[in-house]
């Protein structure tokens, strides 16, 4: 794949989920049409990586974390265009808590099927937070359209809150039940 991205082809995309959750193995295309196509090209590329890594700008999948790896390295390549939507998408990814918060809703990921997901979140989060001095970088640029998302997502990932430890949740699903005022 050329200079950059070297290292997606070590990464098992067949084996991985997307947001949707279909199989990540269409992700490294999308990647290559990133870097190494045109501005117009690129931009197609970014939105349709973003339907699949984060669904509806808010559902992280599996292989969401592995491809911000990629991401961030294509937003500090000095030749790659639309680093503003590279960023717009890091910091969606930043900021998503669906399931998080779906598997505290619904009694935490012991009590539900959300064993998996919560944990993709936080691998998604660690990830782009990696990738701070790269976003660092380009917050300082003297190109305007790079240097106000890299800003932005800066700014988010400074004020968004930790995930709650979701195992750390005390549910007594047996003493709700019990003190329901319609019980006799």
């Amino acid at each position: 794949m050329g200079s950059l991205l070297r290292g997606v082809s070590g990464v098992r995309w067949g084996e991985l989920r997307d947001a949707r959750p279909l199989p990540a193995g269409d992700i490294p295309p999308l990647l290559s049409r990133i870097a190494y196509g045109g501005e117009d090209t690129a931009r197609l590329a970014i939105d349709e990586l973003g339907d699949r890594i984060c669904a509806l700008g808010f559902v992280v999948g599996e292989a969401t974390a592995s491809t911000v790896l990629f991401l961030l390295e294509l937003a500090g390549a000095p030749h790659v265009s639309c680093k503003a939507e590279l960023l717009d998408l890091l910091e969606s990814i930043y900021r998503t808590e669906q399931w998080h918060s779906s598997a505290a809703a619904a009694g935490g990921p012991k009590r539900t099927g959300f064993r998996e997901q919560p944990a993709w979140e936080v691998a998604a989060r660690e990830a782009v937070r990696a990738g701070r001095p790269v976003i660092e970088g380009l917050a300082s640029s003297m190109r305007p359209e790079e240097a106000e998302p890299a800003r932005r997502l800066l700014l988010t990932m400074d004020e968004t809150p930790p995930f709650p430890d979701l195992e750390d949740r005390r549910y007594d699903t047996q003493r709700s039940v019990r003190d329901r005022p319609w019980r006799h």
